[in-house]
């Protein structure tokens, strides 16, 4: 039997404070049990400590965190001849913001002791300087599909099961 298919949102609504369709997105996937206000309150608070902070445009810091935890490429399994394999595939650009969005949260969520939005400022500031829990997580999937870079040829194309044009 078929899966249900699945509904994909074509427009995203912006966040209140910036108008970003990004930030948006971010505070959807902080949101926990509905409390939309509450994930609001933790980003802008964690903006506003970044502001402290560093003195620079925490949106900028935001952008270039999220630029560095973005992956490129990711491993799907493949069943070939009764044998799992690894194989690396680039990701599609929703994917890779949906990827490090996630890391960057789960990251923040990890740590123990402080405000969530203290937390989330912790990351953010390390991501945008190629360092954290999230940038460590980018960097094993890499070295996955680095590893396991001979199975690409295994990659099924439109063509490539012999069948003649």
């Amino acid at each position: 039997m078929r899966k249900k298919g699945y509904f994909k949102r074509k427009e995203h609504i912006p966040d209140p404070i910036h108008a970003r369709v990004d930030m948006g997105r971010f505070i959807n996937y902080l949101m926990q049990e509905g409390k939309k206000h509450t994930a609001e309150k933790a980003l802008y608070g964690a903006l506003e400590k970044i502001k402290e902070i560093t003195k620079e445009d925490p949106v900028k810091v935001f952008e270039k965190a999220l630029e560095n935890a973005m992956p490129l490429v990711e491993v799907t399994s493949r069943r070939v001849g009764g044998a799992n394999y690894q194989i690396p595939r680039e990701i599609r650009p929703d994917r890779k913001f949906f990827l490090a969005t996630h890391w960057l949260i789960a990251a923040a969520r990890g740590k123990k002791g402080k405000p969530i939005a203290e937390k989330l400022a912790d990351e953010l500031m390390l991501a945008a300087k190629n360092e954290g829990n999230a940038i460590k997580k980018k960097q094993d999937m890499h070295r996955m599909a680095e590893a396991n870079r001979a199975f690409a040829s295994l990659i099924r194309t439109p063509n490539s099961s012999g069948e003649r044009q």
